[in-house]
């Protein structure tokens, strides 16, 4: 219970900074060339669930013609890990400013849905953090 409350908090902290720190015009149109600083980065991973009662052929072919791959990811969204989960899909971690976080979503919706179901997580990099406090036990 502890991780799905650390979530909704991830989350709850997200929306704030962007309603708290972003005029109005700013949550409304994304900013399609926010550079990506240290005080506006955000990781977010997304889940691309297959549709798993349709063959994959069908699912490439609706991609295609959805024009996924050529809107995703967003021009200057940085990709962070791209995998195929096997019996789930794939799982995308992005890093971008948290300005263009509305526009990443809107890809997905117009050109993902269909094929895949998704799911958006709050992210940030632990791997160093990890593999140190290994190593202190050895």
């Amino acid at each position: 219970m502890r991780g799905r409350n650390g979530s909704w908090l991830a989350i709850a902290a997200l929306t704030a900074a962007l309603v708290l720190g972003a005029d109005a015009q700013a949550q409304t149109t994304p900013a399609a060339n926010a550079a990506l600083t240290s005080d506006n980065a955000i990781m977010v991973t997304i889940f691309f669930k297959h549709d798993q009662s349709r063959p994959l052929g069908e699912l490439n072919a609706q991609l295609e013609r959805q024009g996924f791959y050529k809107a995703f990811p967003p021009e200057g969204v940085e990709v962070v890990s791209w995998y195929v989960m096997m019996g789930v899909g794939q799982v995308v971690t992005l890093r971008l400013p948290a300005s263009r976080l509305r526009e990443v979503n809107r890809v997905v919706e117009n050109n993902a849905w269909g094929a895949y179901h998704t799911e958006f997580y709050p992210t940030y990099d632990y791997k160093a953090v990890g593999l140190a406090k290994h190593d202190q036990t050895k």
